[in-house]
């Protein structure tokens, strides 16, 4: 099987087993592990930030960064399609008690005067803007890079009424090898920022969460509360640290697969944007097909392709370190013999 469904597939490389199975340790609650603190020193420093927190997913790290943010009863600012939004099982509400305020975006971008726009004033009956979210990159538009521009706008909108700015940065590395702006950049227009290493990156856990030390104070709380507090952790932070040293540069080569990928598709005939592939994801639209999305999933896997649809018009294609230029020039075959089968 070529498993094209999600950069979250990847495996850990031999150099991180390796430094896994050697790792120092410690009890991480009382803050004794030290390769987790090693991890977060060096993911504060590359963001620029005071402080960081190692937890256990990215869902995990924008919740606790929700809770350490905000009040019960206030409300938060996010683009529609966000990742918060879409897929993290209303826990904003659930464990924070806030509403979310979505903004519809464009290609994940919110636009800076609609984000001024949904800003509360001060009445008794409305709730309290607390936080504004960014996701960068932005999953649901394909993978997009949210320009560092939006970034400073939202974040300048924001500081003149108070309120916090948080980053869902879960594919952030992609964002920075894609427009080549340093991923401490990113951070300064943003209070709090998370990033996934289990991704791209290929650590077989974790996310990291940035900011000053008063808010990792308080998102370690939250993460003690949601029964985030690890012990012996340093067998996975070790794995962080290469993902940290070692698998950013080689980002450009998934964005290159999926570059290539667009292109081969189109040429066969597919309804794929080749312009909107910026990063590491493909959308292949079904509407030139006979069957839709979910029904063209199943004869991929029949074939030795795994993919995932957005929805029943479009699937997502995503490369990584697992998938090779040989991998996807075999799976073209497969795409050629499907697309005869189900053109219009």
């Amino acid at each position: 099987m070529l498993d094209l469904r999600s950069d979250t597939v990847t495996k850990p490389t031999p150099e991180m087993r390796k430094a896994m199975a050697e790792a120092e340790v410690g009890d991480d609650v009382y803050g004794e592990d030290p390769t987790v603190n090693k991890l977060e020193q060096l993911a504060a420093e590359m963001f620029g930030k005071e402080s960081a927190l190692f937890v256990a997913s990215g869902t995990m790290g924008n919740q606790v960064s929700i809770m350490a943010h905000t009040q019960r009863g206030d409300e938060v600012i996010l683009e529609a399609d966000s990742h918060i939004f879409w897929y993290e099982a209303g826990a904003m509400s659930v464990l924070s008690g806030v509403m979310p305020h979505p903004i519809k975006g464009k290609n994940g971008a919110m636009d800076p005067n609609d984000v001024r726009k949904a800003i509360r004033s001060k009445d008794i009956h409305f709730p309290r803007t607390s936080l504004i979210t960014i996701e960068n990159t932005h999953n649901r538009s394909g993978g997009r890079v949210v320009p560092l521009e939006n970034f400073k706008a939202i974040y300048e909108i924001a500081k003149e009424y108070g309120i916090n700015v948080h980053v869902d940065g879960a594919r952030i590395f992609n964002a920075s090898i894609a427009s080549n702006v340093p991923v401490k950049e990113y951070a300064k227009y943003a209070d709090s920022l998370m990033f996934c290493l289990s991704k791209g990156l290929c650590a077989p856990v974790g996310s990291i969460v940035v900011g000053s030390r008063q808010f990792i104070e308080k998102a370690r709380k939250a993460r003690k509360i949601l029964g985030g507090g690890m012990r012996q952790a340093g067998v996975l932070a070790a794995a962080g640290i290469i993902a940290l040293t070692r698998m950013v540069d080689r980002l450009k080569e998934d964005h290159e697969n999926a570059k290539f990928l667009a292109m081969k598709l189109r040429e066969i005939g597919y309804s794929v944007n080749v312009e909107d592939v910026e990063t590491n994801m493909v959308i292949l639209k079904t509407d030139n097909l006979k069957v839709n999305a979910h029904q063209f999933l199943s004869a991929m896997r029949e074939k030795g392709v795994l993919a995932v649809a957005f929805s029943d018009t479009s699937i997502r294609l995503v490369t990584h370190n697992d998938v090779s230029r040989e991998n996807i020039e075999e799976a073209l075959n497969a795409f050629e013999e499907l697309f005869r089968e189900f053109r219009r």
